[in-house]
């Protein structure tokens, strides 16, 4: 039994776990990336693969084989083809982006401005208010930025052989995570409990709730405004449809939108003479902006029931915190605080108010 006065020893036990922990910590390092993109993505798939598994005759190994194929299918593969048109094709983006620092937008609007439909005459008025008041010189002080963010763009979606290697690492760890799933939750059940008591494995719930929301809401919702974005941009004969969808989905999963694309991309069809695809093009462009507003929060709220605004600053602050896996890890802990300080004030308004005696 150790003496209560022996501080010397109790300050060396802590110091030795706490090394045995950072040297285990860097041991994994390499895994770390990879097992919490395989977290992220088996618990907010995990539903599914139990539906699997009641189709494929309660058979675990089947259903395992089958989300790996899955995740192969629809998660590496487009984001490998993403990444590797993006690398590709970077020389082009870094001359698209001097082409604009070079572009000066004339006083007078072209004379289709005038014949768009409904909106025409507001253009044209807008465009030459915005002559009269000199902002015609603001786009070439602001564009030669432009080169800057898309090279620093490139470089980060850059080192293609790494980011795929880090890709089937992930691939590998949630199929190991789908055979062994009520094992490793029951393990962080027990350890949350141990933590925090029965409010802890609340916690656990939660953030899984969390996890599942945030992948419907910004993954699908970013999905399907990239495929019908650049389905609108190859029906309107737009150059390299398949370049400018792959920067839409990084866009639209960063947070950014549709709308950087797209816009570009109508005002070249009508610089181009088309009118009626750069018409199409902005009734694609409206429709796929308003996705963020219709189709994201109905998807979320399927993953958990807590405030959007709360959801949304979890995603942008982890993005920037943490870079893209932030996406996911922001939204958990901007979650689990909040309720955690939610259950902390109700406890204290539940307490019986002190009285005289």
């Amino acid at each position: 039994m150790t003496p209560p006065g022996d501080l010397a020893r109790t300050t060396f036990a802590v110091l030795f776990i706490g090394a045995l922990l950072a040297a285990a910590l860097w041991v994994l390092r390499p895994f770390i990336g990879p097992a919490i993109w395989a977290t992220m993505v088996v618990v907010a798939t995990w539903p599914l693969m139990l539906r699997l598994q009641a189709r494929l005759w309660r058979r675990r190994a089947l259903a395992v084989a089958a989300m790996t194929v899955l995740l192969l299918l629809l998660f590496v593969v487009p984001l490998t083809m993403a990444i590797v048109t993006i690398v590709g094709n970077a020389d082009r983006l870094i001359d698209w982006a001097r082409m604009a620092a070079e572009f000066h937008l004339p006083e007078a609007p072209p004379a289709w401005v005038a014949q768009l439909p409904m909106v025409g005459g507001a253009l044209q008025r807008g465009w030459q208010q915005a002559s009269v008041l000199g902002l015609h010189d603001l786009l070439p002080r602001l564009t030669p930025y432009a080169g800057e963010v898309t090279r620093w763009f490139v470089g980060q979606v850059g080192g293609v052989g790494f980011l795929l290697l880090q890709f089937l690492m992930t691939v590998l760890i949630a199929a190991v995570m789908y055979a062994t799933g009520e094992q490793a939750a029951h393990l962080v059940r027990r350890f949350a409990t141990r933590l925090a008591g029965v409010r802890g494995a609340g916690v656990v719930d939660l953030a899984g709730g969390a996890i599942r929301g945030v992948a419907l809401g910004v993954g699908v919702t970013a999905l399907v405004q990239a495929l019908l974005g650049g389905v609108g941009m190859a029906i309107a004969g737009v150059p390299f449809a398949g370049l400018l969808t792959a920067l839409m989905f990084m866009f639209c999963i960063a947070q950014i939108g549709p709308l950087p694309v797209l816009v570009p991309a109508a005002i070249w069809t009508f610089w181009d003479g088309s009118t009626g695809g750069g018409v199409f093009l902005l009734v694609i462009a409206a429709v796929v902006a308003t996705l963020d507003n219709v189709l994201r929060p109905m998807l979320i709220r399927m993953g958990a029931d807590l405030p959007l605004l709360l959801i949304f600053a979890g995603v942008i602050g982890g993005l920037l915190a943490f870079g893209l896996v932030g996406i996911f890890v922001g939204p958990v802990v901007l979650a689990v605080a909040y309720t955690l300080l939610e259950a902390w004030i109700a406890d204290g308004e539940a307490e019986p108010p002190l009285g005289p005696g």
